[in-house]
C-alpha cells in the first residue's frame, strides 16, 4: 500500500478557478491536478493554505525576454533572470519572441535563441515575428513553425525595421490562415508618428513626455481599425496587443459586435502609470517610455471599464527591460526607439531614441490582483481569466495553463490576500535596474509559486533551477480557426 496518496496536496486553501470561488484540497500527482474535494488522501508533501487563494499559475503571453538583436547582441533580461522573475510574481509559463530582421530568413535572425530560452526556469512558448514576408519566407519557414509548435505570428505596424505594408500584413493574415496560425498587431500608424517626430523635434520639443504626444490615442485608434478590418478582410482571428485607449478599445469592440474574431489585451502600464511618469527629475521620466505611450490620468478608468466589460480580456505584461543607468538614459542605446539617436545638451536621447519598453515580469499580477481585486474593480473570476485562463485559451493551451481542473500542469499561486508590500526594485529578481512602480503599496502578494507540481518559489525565494522550464508545443485550437465569413464569400486567401 502506498504512503501516500499524492506527490502533493494543497490543503484548506479557497481555490479560484475562471468561472468560480470555492473551498478544497487540491491533490496533485505527476506534475498534474489529480483531484479536487474535501478531506482528500495525504500527500508525500503538503502546504497548508487556510487563509490563502489558490489559483492557476499565471501565463504571461507578452513578454521579450533576451532578445536578439541583428547584430547578435541579446537583450540584458536573460531567460535564467526572467524567469525568476515570473515565477516569483505568480507566472508560471509565458511566450515570447523570435526575431526576423528584413532582409533574413526567420532561421538568420536569431540563430541560437531557441537554445538560449532551455535556460528557462519556468515553461515556455514563443510568437514569431514577421517584418519580410517574402515567399520562401512564408511558403516554407512558417509552415515549418507551425507544425513545431510555434502558432502564433506577431506583426508591428509601426517602428521602422519592423513595421509592414498593408498588403505585406494581408499576406501574413492569409498565410496564417491557412496554417491555422493565430495572429498578434502592434496597431500604431507609422507615418502619423513620424511626421509627429519631426514637428516636435523641430519645435525643440525633447522630454520623454513628448514620446507620448508623438503618438496619441488617435493613431492608435487608426491602426486598429485598420488591422481589423484587413483581418475581417481576410477572415483571420487576430489579437490587438497592449491596447492603452477607449478609442482602440471601442474599434474592438464595435468589431466583436459584428462578430468578428479579435480580442483585446491590454498591460499593467496603461491600468496605473500616465502622462505624470514621464515627467521627473534627473531624466526619470524615460522609465516610463513604452509604446503605445502612456496615456493621460483619466484615461486609465476607460481602460478599465473596458476590462469589466470583456473587451479587453487578457493582461500582459509586455516586459521589454532596458536599464536606466546603461540604456534608457544613454544616447545611442536606441533599441525599439523610433527614430535617431539624437542626444540633447545633457547627454541624453531625445524622446525618440529612448528604448521603447519597461520591466514588469515579476509585478504584473501583483499589481493586477491589488488595483483590481483588492480595490473591487473584478472579482477573482475575472482575476484567473485576464492572468491566465484567456490567454491559454487564444493561444492554443487550454486544457493545460490556467485550469484547476484534474488533468491541466499543477501550475499554481498561493496568494496571501492581505499581504501588504511596497514594490521596490532591490526586492525583485529580474536583470533590470528600475522599476517604473517602485513605491507603489500594493495589498495581495504570491507566496507560493507551484510549477508542474514543484515548489518554485517559496516567501520570494526562488527554489527551481534555471532549464527546468519546458518548451510548450502548441497544435490547432478553435480560436485560431476562421469564423467562415469573407466579403461576396470569395475567400482570397484560399483561391
Amino acid at each position: 500500500m502506498a504512503a501516500h496518496d499524492f506527490d502533493l496536496v494543497i490543503r484548506g486553501g479557497t481555490l479560484a478557478s475562471a468561472a468560480e470561488v470555492f473551498e478544497a484540497d487540491l491533490g496533485i500527482r505527476e506534475g498534474r491536478i489529480a483531484a479536487l474535494g474535501r478531506g482528500l488522501g495525504r500527500g508525500a508533501e503538503e502546504i497548508d493554505a487556510r487563509g490563502l487563494i489558490v489559483t492557476p499559475g499565471g501565463l504571461d503571453s507578452h513578454c521579450h525576454l533576451e532578445e536578439m538583436g541583428q547584430d547578435g547582441s541579446a537583450q540584458e533580461e536573460s531567460f535564467d533572470s526572467g524567469s525568476a522573475a515570473a515565477l516569483a510574481g505568480g507566472t508560471t509559463s509565458f511566450l515570447c519572441f523570435l526575431p526576423q530582421w528584413k532582409g533574413h530568413s526567420l532561421a538568420a535572425s536569431a540563430p541560437g535563441y531557441e537554445a538560449r530560452a532551455r535556460a528557462s526556469r519556468a515553461d515556455y512558448s514563443f510568437h514569431q515575428i514577421v517584418t519580410d514576408p517574402t515567399p520562401e519566407v512564408m511558403a516554407r519557414e512558417v509552415p515549418a513553425l507551425v507544425a513545431r509548435g510555434i502558432r502564433s505570428l506577431k506583426v508591428f505596424l509601426t517602428y521602422d525595421p519592423l513595421r509592414l505594408t498593408d498588403a505585406q500584413y494581408l499576406e501574413v493574415l492569409a498565410t496564417a490562415k491557412r496554417l491555422g496560425a493565430f495572429v498578434t498587431v502592434h496597431c500604431e500608424n507609422f507615418d502619423a508618428i513620424g511626421w509627429r517626430i519631426q514637428a516636435l523635434l523641430k519645435a525643440g520639443l525633447t522630454d520623454p513626455l513628448q514620446h507620448a504626444w508623438s503618438r496619441p490615442p488617435v493613431v492608435e485608434r487608426e491602426a486598429t481599425h485598420r488591422a481589423i478590418a484587413l483581418a475581417e478582410l481576410v477572415d483571420q482571428p487576430i489579437q490587438v496587443f497592449h491596447v492603452s485607449c477607449e478609442a482602440a478599445a471601442a474599434e474592438i469592440a464595435r468589431a466583436r459586435a459584428r462578430g468578428v474574431k479579435v480580442w483585446g489585451e491590454t498591460c499593467p502600464q496603461y491600468l496605473t502609470l500616465s502622462h505624470e511618469d514621464l515627467v521627473g527629475p534627473d531624466f526619470a521620466g524615460a522609465k516610463a517610455v513604452c509604446s503605445p505611450a502612456l496615456r493621460e490620468a483619466a484615461e486609465r478608468e476607460r481602460v478599465w471599464a473596458r476590462i469589466q466589460d470583456g473587451t479587453l480580456d487578457v493582461v500582459s505584461s509586455d516586459h521589454c527591460g532596458f536599464s536606466f543607468a546603461t540604456q534608457k538614459r544613454v544616447a545611442g542605446s536606441s533599441a525599439y526607439g523610433t527614430g535617431e539617436a539624437a542626444s540633447r545638451p545633457d547627454g541624453t536621447p531625445a524622446f525618440n531614441a529612448i528604448p521603447n519598453g519597461v520591466p514588469g515580469i515579476e509585478t504584473r499580477l501583483p499589481v493586477l490582483f491589488s488595483e483590481g481585486v483588492s480595490k473591487g474593480r473584478i472579482d477573482l473570476p475575472a482575476f484567473v481569466r485576464l492572468s491566465s485562463a484567456n490567454a491559454a485559451r487564444l493561444f492554443g493551451l487550454e486544457g493545460r495553463k490556467g485550469s484547476l481542473m484534474p488533468g491541466a500542469d499543477a501550475d499554481l499561486a498561493l496568494w496571501d490576500p492581505d499581504a501588504e508590500r511596497t514594490i521596490r526594485n532591490a526586492e525583485l529578481h529580474h536583470a533590470i535596474d528600475y522599476t517604473p512602480w517602485e513605491g507603489m503599496a500594493v495589498k495581495g502578494w504570491p507566496v507560493v509559486t507551484i510549477r508542474r507540481g514543484e515548489v518554485a518559489v517559496r516567501e520570494g525565494e526562488v527554489l527551481a533551477r534555471p532549464g527546468s522550464g519546458r518548451f510548450l508545443a502548441r497544435g490547432p485550437y478553435a480560436a485560431a480557426a476562421p469564423r467562415g465569413v469573407v466579403p461576396d464569400g470569395f475567400d482570397a486567401a484560399l483561391a
